[in-house]
């Protein structure tokens, strides 16, 4: 599986024991992928906090000289036209439509990237690829496994690519992490635990069954992600013997908070834990046999300690700076569309599906359905 380099992050020793990036992380990473041969057309679909987001993201490629050979804003649906035209001056996108149906019928857009509830995720995303366009898709891709299959059933009929815009599987980070693993820094890997949760009660979608709320699919999914990383879920020998979870119910029926331990048919453990009540550290530990790493912020890490025996900090490693942290996926995508392939290698179809099915396995120990569903 294809991963990003590390460059600048070169884990070496110094004199005092702690290492350090070579640099301080001054520019972004180099990108590594291929680029397209013109930048790619990205549409916007939503206009929330996400959406927000990747306009930022996208205005700032457009001005990198490292990025700005792989996509450009192009344009923002909304289904208010005011709200779009809004969007659109905000962020110096040149399109603005009043509807989906609009971007769908423009055929200069390449890339349509899916910033709405997760309810609608599998329903936009077909209409955009039988409209010919390429999509990257917000986590949760979906609500549950049915529908990632029926997407990626589409994506393959179409020839369109469709990802799965999970950031952190396309981060520098992921292969510096794995890096460290696999050099037996910590020795062998024997138990991970990860955590994200943040008090999100005030946003209707986090919290309304109808546009499948809850903590799992909206955070949930980095701490799960990670450990899957972490523990090389995909082909890493692994494979889950074993799980127990639980959760505590939101007054509206989502979940409001849960713990999930995921037992490996080789003897090594691995617990997730998210809330969308709580404040939490959103710290990775990776514990194995001759020490262990810490993951400062599962959801986009930004230092990596290791750890000896002894619990002495042995390396600090900060990971290359970034534009917003959307770049990577982006890049992804446009170096994947330009070579003609339906998905990233960073993220590809069989590890979206392997993931939903296990969101799907812990819902259905909750008992906990949409009523999308």
């Amino acid at each position: 599986m294809a991963e990003h380099t590390t460059t600048p992050a070169d884990i070496t020793s110094s004199t005092s024991g702690i290492a350090t990036a070579a640099t301080a992380a001054t520019v972004p990473a180099p990108a590594p992928y291929t680029a397209p041969e013109r930048p790619i057309n990205v549409a916007i679909l939503g206009a929330g906090r996400i959406a927000q987001k990747m306009a930022t993201t996208l205005t700032l490629m457009a001005q990198d000289p490292t990025y700005r050979a792989y996509a450009k804003p192009y344009a923002v649906a909304s289904r208010d036209q005011a709200r779009a035209d809004e969007f659109a001056a905000q962020y110096g996108i040149p399109v603005a439509y009043g509807s989906y149906a609009q971007m769908l019928d423009d055929p200069e857009v390449d890339l349509v990237y899916i910033a709405t509830p997760h309810s609608l995720h599998a329903e936009q995303a077909i209409a955009c690829m039988e409209a010919g366009k390429h999509v990257l898709v917000e986590k949760a891709f979906t609500v549950n496994a049915e529908q990632a299959q029926h997407v990626i059933d589409v994506s393959r009929q179409t020839g369109r690519l469709c990802a799965e815009a999970i950031w952190t599987r396309y981060m520098p980070s992921r292969a510096m992490i794995r890096r460290l693993v696999e050099d037996g820094i910590i020795g062998d890997v024997c138990a991970i635990s990860a955590n994200l949760s943040y008090p999100t009660t005030h946003k209707q979608r986090i919290v309304d069954p109808k546009l499948a709320g809850g903590a799992l699919l909206d955070v949930g999914v980095y701490p799960l992600n990670f450990i899957d990383m972490a523990i090389g879920g995909n082909g890493g020998g692994r494979s889950i013997a074993r799980m127990e979870t639980a959760m505590i119910p939101y007054k509206t029926g989502v979940d409001a908070q849960s713990t999930t331990t995921l037992f490996y048919d080789d003897g090594a453990m691995a617990v997730s834990t998210c809330s969308l009540l709580a404040v939490s550290d959103r710290d990775g530990a990776i514990w194995g046999t001759d020490g262990y790493l810490m993951c400062r912020n599962v959801n986009n890490v930004e230092r990596i300690d290791v750890y000896g025996k002894d619990h002495t900090l042995i390396r600090s490693i900060p990971v290359p700076v970034q534009l917003t942290g959307y770049e990577y996926e982006v890049a992804a995508c446009a170096s994947a569309i330009a070579s003609g392939s339906t998905e990233c290698p960073d993220m590809p179809h069989a590890d979206t599906l392997r993931m939903m099915r296990l969101l799907d396995q812990i819902r259905e120990r909750w008992g906990l359905r949409y009523p999308c569903e």
